[in-house]
């Protein structure tokens, strides 16, 4: 079972109190709900979850369909995320994670105003109250935190917060948004309906002071930069090496291509149109050179006069699969043969030491 995971850590509560308190000495207080939202924005809310969310969290918020994608149901998450610390993951996403910025400024689909909404949309789903949370700071021990993680989170989480079976827990864009209070409140009271378990009751206050200093320790060094917005391809740029040959690739249960073929097909000019089904905002922080943003959410019958139906095409993602498998069966679903999926996504092809274009920053 999952000692505790990445939104469970992220998004939880956190607590009014002093720290290194025995556990039956945190008060919760709680606080005015959010502002309500009108039918319409309930509706439009509602619709952008469905389009942009529910491939990884579930069509009824129910987590884990994609990608490690936590429960989007538990109270203990809006009882203490609403606004900023469910908020500012929707908006800018996690670095080095699947989970894409959706805000435009950052080359996602939502506005601002719908990014509040769908975040307002969430808790209220949800049926809870809020409890107040601090921007207290948590003391602790960071190198007895590092033993208590080293006995008890890695199994998910990886030994260097990496992430195995549970997103990581090292990363900074989370590290920079949460409070400590945010963090704390996590590990003690864990996350209802999900694998995260309590730990106030097997470990200290003091300890749960511990841990929650050495994963605020981990964001030591890791700085953030701003993204320079590349200007996405237009429909002449959508084939590489357009004078090459076809690539012949052979398809692993008619579907999928491998990273190595793939980059032969590259190394060799083979003609291809590629499609990187990720949100748009990761593709401008990385992607295959010469990929095009065709995001999973895309309106397919809009866009599909622009992609040519004789020549391969390659879409990828970072689930390793499940958004690139979709647009492949939509396109195919529209007359497209020649298409293909790579199987071991963006991550995987990276950590093959694959060649990609980093977004530019400043």
């Amino acid at each position: 079972m999952c000692k505790f995971s990445f939104f469970s850590l992220f998004f939880g509560l956190v607590l009014v109190a002093a720290p290194n308190a025995a556990a039956e000495d945190y008060e919760y207080r709680t606080i005015r709900d959010p502002r309500s939202l009108t039918a319409e924005q309930s509706r439009v809310a509602e619709a952008n979850y469905q389009r942009y969310c529910s491939l990884c969290h579930g069509a009824d918020r129910q987590g884990y369909v994609n990608d490690h994608a936590p429960s989007l149901r538990s109270k203990s998450l809006f009882r203490s995320g609403v606004p900023h610390e469910v908020l500012r993951p929707i908006q800018y996403g996690r670095d080095g994670t699947p989970m894409g910025g959706y805000l435009d400024e950052v080359g996602g689909p939502l506005t601002l105003d719908e990014t509040w909404d769908l975040t307002y949309w969430l808790f209220w789903q949800a049926d809870t109250d809020r409890v107040r949370i601090t921007k207290d700071l948590v003391k602790g021990d960071a190198a007895r935190g590092a033993d208590l993680y080293a006995e008890n989170c890695t199994d998910c989480h990886g030994a260097g917060g990496e992430g195995v079976n549970a997103p990581a827990l090292g990363n900074p864009s989370a590290l920079s948004h949460n409070s400590d209070e945010f963090i704390r409140y996590a590990i003690r009271e864990g996350r209802d309906g999900t694998p995260m378990e309590p730990w106030k009751d097997r470990l200290s206050s003091a300890d749960i002071d511990n841990l929650t200093a050495f994963l605020r320790s981990r964001a030591s060094g890791w700085e953030q930069s701003r993204v320079v917005l590349r200007d996405v391809p237009t429909p002449d740029q959508y084939v590489i090496n357009a004078e090459g040959a076809d690539p012949e690739f052979d398809l692993q249960d008619g579907l999928y291509v491998s990273a190595a073929d793939l980059l032969a097909a590259l190394e060799d000019k083979k003609r291809m149109v590629l499609l990187d089904t990720r949100v748009t905002s990761v593709w401008q922080r990385v992607h295959i050179e010469g990929a095009i943003p065709m995001p999973y959410y895309s309106d397919f019958d809009a866009i599909v006069g622009d992609l040519p139906k004789d020549v391969q095409i390659v879409a990828y993602c970072s689930c390793p699969r499940a958004a690139a498998d979709d647009v492949v069966r939509r396109l195919r679903r529209r007359g497209f043969t020649r298409t293909a999926t790579m199987y071991e996504g963006i991550f995987g092809w990276m950590n093959m030491g694959y060649p990609v274009i980093n977004g530019r920053s400043e």
